[in-house]
């Protein structure tokens, strides 16, 4: 007994000293100065512990975007959790939220990337993470319909910049970006029609291991029409509907094994130019970008859609049908950042499905940084207001 009453007795003593302080406050209850500080790092931010709190993309603010018509941003992240039209391995319905564990570390001390010269998490954009589409696993027919909408609803809003500027949309406007994380790769095709109604015909930049331009008969047969939409053939039916610019198109990165050579022939038919994976040992890098904005050009919208397959199944395991062959996670960054000065209004990242990574999180982590790049590209361009030279415009209306 007399043990215990030394031992309180002298924990009394260490909390009464510490208390002469005169600049320390009280621990009890919540405390911002204790909970919250500022990192160091340009321009500094707010955050638990990277380990720590809830997962957001890069822990960027959470916004219920598609319960909110009145949430501004200029660069939203959605989820779509997708994945029942997979050939092989599915799981990638949760892929946005294992993205959103792999992205965690990416804005300890703001976030600055170095290669880019650029700060994607303190700049002028507002970017917010929305959530997640509602998706039924049930109907796919549905659930397209849903993706569609639920994109449209989040892409055709007054961006938190330039609202009142023209932009380079159908209707003259300037519109937020919207980078939304997969799901299997046909979530691309309602993405796509959702895109075509805010800008038309749109020109794709598509980072892949597959082709994804199959005709319906060629990949497993199309008992009905909504069999035959599917990871395998949503370029097909984006080419069908007139979603597609005409001849601007590109895929990089590709070595599948093919049912012919006319698959080859069909893919030009939809309007693709093929960058193969193996041209990376004989142009590098740099020749694989040069081929890019040769065929994309600088002055009309593109959409990018990348499959995390891209990557060797060293690099990213975790995904629907793995090709061995592929990039490094290194290479696809820098020929990611190699798109800068491309009018990006739109992305995607696909096929991640963590049920297949590693402990270490390699797939997860590696697609969070492929994004983290086309963000900063993003950031880096300026408002998409930007593509329209405003004097002409009001030159033109005062006529």
């Amino acid at each position: 007994m007399l043990k215990l009453f030394t031992a309180v007795a002298a924990l009394a003593a260490a909390a009464a000293a510490h208390g002469d302080h005169e600049d320390q406050e009280p621990i009890a209850g919540p405390h911002k100065g204790l909970w919250y500080n500022s990192l160091p790092g340009d321009g500094g931010t707010q955050a638990d512990s990277v380990f720590s709190g809830i997962s957001t993309f890069g822990r960027l603010p959470y916004h219920p975007c598609l319960a909110n018509d009145d949430v501004k941003y200029d660069i939203a992240f959605i989820g779509a959790p997708f994945d029942t039209g997979t050939s092989y391995r599915p799981g990638a319905r949760f892929g946005p939220n294992g993205i959103r564990q792999g992205s965690r570390r990416l804005n300890l001390y703001s976030g600055y990337n170095v290669p880019l010269a650029a700060n994607p998490f303190n700049s002028w954009a507002t970017v917010l993470d929305c959530g997640d589409i509602p998706v039924t696993s049930y109907d796919n027919a549905y659930a397209l319909k849903q993706i569609e909408e639920g994109h449209n609803s989040i892409l055709e809003r007054a961006p938190a910049t330039d609202a009142k500027k023209k932009g380079p949309s159908k209707k003259g406007k300037t519109l937020p970006r919207v980078i939304t994380l997969g799901g299997d790769h046909t979530i691309t095709l309602p993405l796509l029609r959702s895109i075509n109604r805010a800008y038309g015909p749109i020109t794709v930049i598509h980072f892949d291991s597959h082709l994804d331009t199959w005709r319906p008969k060629v990949f497993g047969g199309s008992p009905t029409h909504q069999a035959s939409i599917n990871h395998g053939t949503y370029f097909y039916h984006a080419a069908q509907e007139g979603l597609l610019a005409n001849d601007t198109n590109i895929h990089a990165g590709i070595r599948t094994t093919l049912s012919g050579l006319s698959d080859y022939e069909n893919d030009g038919y939809c309007g693709f130019e093929i960058v193969e994976a193996r041209e990376i040992d004989t142009i590098g890098t740099e020749g694989i970008i040069k081929k890019i904005h040769d065929r994309v050009g600088h002055d009309k919208p593109v959409y990018l859609s990348i499959d995390i397959d891209t990557l060797d199944p060293a690099f990213a395991p975790a995904t629907g049908t793995p090709e061995t062959g592929g990039w490094s996670t290194r290479e696809l960054r820098t020929i990611v950042r190699g798109l800068e000065g491309i009018n990006l209004v739109a992305a995607d990242i696909v096929e991640v499905a963590p049920a297949y990574d590693t402990n270490a999180e390699h797939t997860t982590m590696a697609a969070a940084d492929t994004l983290y790049e086309v963000m900063t590209l993003m950031v880096k361009k300026g408002p998409l207001s930007e593509m329209v030279k405003q004097d002409e415009i009001e030159a033109k209306e005062a006529l």
